[in-house]
């Protein structure tokens, strides 16, 4: 005879069904297997610095390898296309940055992946001025030779990037706005092949971030003549503002995020926010950090989602009003 149980019972069943496989599944335990880390630009520059900040100190706490992975190019869209489409399992993650989540979607015509859909805010990371740096070889001493040069030559001096649709390339379509000017933006991979050509002439004028490039404007290899910020950097107060050098409200700021698959399970998006936040909290690896022109801030990712829809609108009125294009 088949035992029947009130309607009430079996919701206690099914709950309790529920829970079991939650647990047993909790008892699998993240994570278990490497996790990967992926860099959308060369080694050598503040997300890459990031990366390795981050795998180092996961690997103290967690029993499994973390590994950095670089996949440059298409300012930075190759590597985010490679992580919005990876399993959402926590094993595959992304240092996420300001062109890609909220410049390419307004500047590239087409991307195989959505920039705020196909990805899981973690945790803001950390920003950091940009810097506008010069070789010794172009002779400009300030930015005021720098403008009245590109006046006198229109499209003849070119600037290089770390790539179309970062904030670094950003950087120039604002300044070629604000002071009247025309140049050529040059686009590569990463700082590991833009700054060999700064240094040796080849290429005149770069946007960097500073983190990136305050060690050899330091050892006097290249010129700054100025940061994209509103107010010096307490790194390197000696460098002027771009705002105080004749550009008055001149902005931008490159930021980063961890980022990882869209529909990343909860459970393993608070556990990567808590590592995070734990990393970034420590002492030591904020100061080494500070040291390095990089400010942490991280937050819940919440505050991250927020952050990336008031960014996406900005920049996309950027992109709208200097009508910046891809090179």
């Amino acid at each position: 005879m088949r035992f029947l149980l009130p309607i009430s019972a079996w919701i206690l069943v099914t709950c309790l069904a529920t829970l079991y496989s939650s647990e047993s599944t909790a008892q699998k335990g993240w994570p278990s297997e490497a996790i990967r880390i992926v860099v959308p630009f060369t080694p050598g520059g503040a997300p890459d610095t990031l990366a390795r900040v981050l795998a180092e100190d996961w690997q103290r706490h967690l029993k499994v390898a973390v590994l950095v992975e670089n996949r440059p190019g298409y300012g930075g869209n190759i590597a985010a296309e490679f992580v919005a489409k990876a399993k959402p399992d926590g094993y595959t993650l992304l240092i996420g940055t300001v062109g890609i989540h909220a410049i390419n979607g307004a500047l590239y015509p087409k991307l195989n992946f959505d920039p705020i859909r196909d990805f899981t805010p973690i945790c803001f990371l950390a920003s950091t001025p940009n810097v506008l740096v010069v070789s010794k070889k172009s002779g400009f001493q300030s930015l005021s030779e720098l403008i009245a040069y590109a006046k006198a030559h229109p499209n003849q001096l070119s600037f290089g990037s770390s790539g179309s649709g970062t904030s670094l390339h950003m950087s120039g379509e604002l300044l070629q706005e604000m002071a009247g000017i025309k140049m050529r933006h040059i686009p590569y991979k990463g700082r590991a092949q833009s700054i060999p050509d700064l240094i040796s002439g080849r290429i005149p004028v770069l946007f960097d971030n500073l983190a990136s490039s305050l060690p050899l404007i330091q050892a006097q290899e290249i010129r700054a003549l100025g940061i994209t910020t509103l107010k010096r950097s307490p790194v390197a107060p000696e460098i002027p503002t771009l705002a105080e050098e004749g550009l008055p409200g001149f902005e931008a700021v490159s930021w980063f995020s961890l980022m990882a698959p869209a529909h990343l399970p909860k459970e393993i998006e608070q556990q990567l926010n808590q590592l995070a936040l734990q990393t970034l909290s420590n002492p030591e690896i904020k100061t080494k950090l500070f040291n390095g022109a990089l400010i942490t801030n991280p937050g819940s990712s919440e505050a991250l989602e927020i952050w990336i829809a008031r960014e996406s609108i900005k920049w996309r009125k950027l992109v709208e009003k200097s009508g910046a294009k891809l090179d």
